[in-house]
């Protein structure tokens, strides 16, 4: 039996750092959040991210809408309050994965 089944290839251990997002709220505090997936629904475009506060209810997602702004460094992400979308958009993300 191989013993190195299990182990993490180094060029793989710091990965996971290359996928987290750090948003705003609406108090000016920073929100980390790992980047789970761009999801294309009706010609616009989603985030689905994963809250990186152990705090948070285990499992439950974020979905924006991403929103084009003037600057090419930056992006703008608006919070869905349409639930029929937000439904729409988490489907096709469980179907993806």
């Amino acid at each position: 039996m191989n013993d190195d089944v299990n182990n993490v290839p180094n060029e793989q251990e710091g990965e996971e750092l290359d996928n987290i997002i750090v948003l705003n709220d609406e108090n000016g505090e920073e929100i980390e959040f790992e980047f789970l997936d761009l999801i294309e629904y009706e010609g616009e475009e989603y985030v689905v991210l994963l809250p990186n506060d152990e705090d948070d209810d285990a499992g439950e997602v974020v979905i924006l809408k991403l929103e084009d702004t003037d600057s090419d460094d930056e992006e703008s992400y608006v919070s869905v309050d349409d639930e029929d979308v937000l439904k729409a958009v988490f489907e096709i993300f469980k179907e993806k994965f």
